[in-house]
């Protein structure tokens, strides 16, 4: 992993000169919760200038990086960084609790997040992913391998929100995706088994169709609803804790 993260800065930095202010590792690998088998390694660049003919500088390099499995950077400038962040407020304040930076400027210690919105992007993460889920259930055919993809791909976005609605209604969330589910099923009342169910089978802790995966998926299922509807009811009265 280092060693590609030192080759794509390099290329990065070939391809761009002083245009590039900085590049920035986040999300599992940051945070520590990467998992070879799962986890993409996650990268943002910072640029002055943002132009085609700029981007289009980016090519090689992301094509490199592409081949190495990796998702494409995400780009932008200095402008968008603040000008976007309540847009993006998930997503950057993610960066900020972790991250890494791997070349030039730190620009996420002093970036200020607006709050405005961050409630309204909670609420409407956690629908908008529990309607794909629904979605994806009724996609293909429900075996279990079927199934298990689908639960094993979506988990790491439902603890990311699940983080953000502890935030929303106003909890400090503690570290570990565990420790995040566990806080907020003992806030909203609700089972988390079929989440740890998940995670276990995600970090091969125990096989994953051990516990049934058509059960597992429906405690699955149940406690992201659950988290959905509750999240908005307790937004909607003003009632955080």
């Amino acid at each position: 992993m280092e060693k590609d993260l030192s080759e794509l800065v390099e290329k990065l930095k070939q391809a761009a000169g002083d245009n590039l202010k900085s590049v920035v590792l986040y999300g599992s690998a940051a945070s520590g919760d990467f998992q070879p088998k799962h986890s993409d390694l996650n990268i943002l660049c910072v640029l002055e200038r943002l132009d085609g003919a700029e981007l289009a500088k980016l090519n090689s390099a992301a094509a490199w990086w592409a081949r190495k499995g990796h998702p494409a950077p995400l780009v932008f400038t200095l402008e968008e960084l603040h000008r976007l962040a309540d847009v993006f407020a998930i997503e950057l304040l993610d960066i900020q609790a972790s991250r890494r930076v791997l070349d030039g400027q730190d620009l996420f210690a002093s970036l200020r997040v607006p709050m405005s919105l961050h409630r309204e992007q909670v609420e409407r993460e956690l629908h908008t992913n529990l309607v794909r889920l629904r979605q994806g259930s009724l996609a293909t055919v429900q075996s279990d391998a079927n199934l298990e993809r689908l639960m094993s791909a979506s988990v790491s976005t439902f603890v990311a929100l699940f983080r953000h609605a502890l935030i929303a209604l106003g909890v400090e969330p503690p570290q570990g995706k565990r420790a995040v589910v566990e806080r907020l099923a003992s806030l909203l009342g609700f089972d988390a088994s079929g989440l740890h169910a998940v995670l276990d089978a995600r970090e091969g802790k125990r096989p994953p169709r051990s516990a049934g995966v058509p059960a597992t998926f429906a405690a699955y299922l149940t406690a992201v609803t659950r988290v959905a509807e509750e999240v908005d009811r307790r937004l909607a009265s003003g009632n955080s804790l």
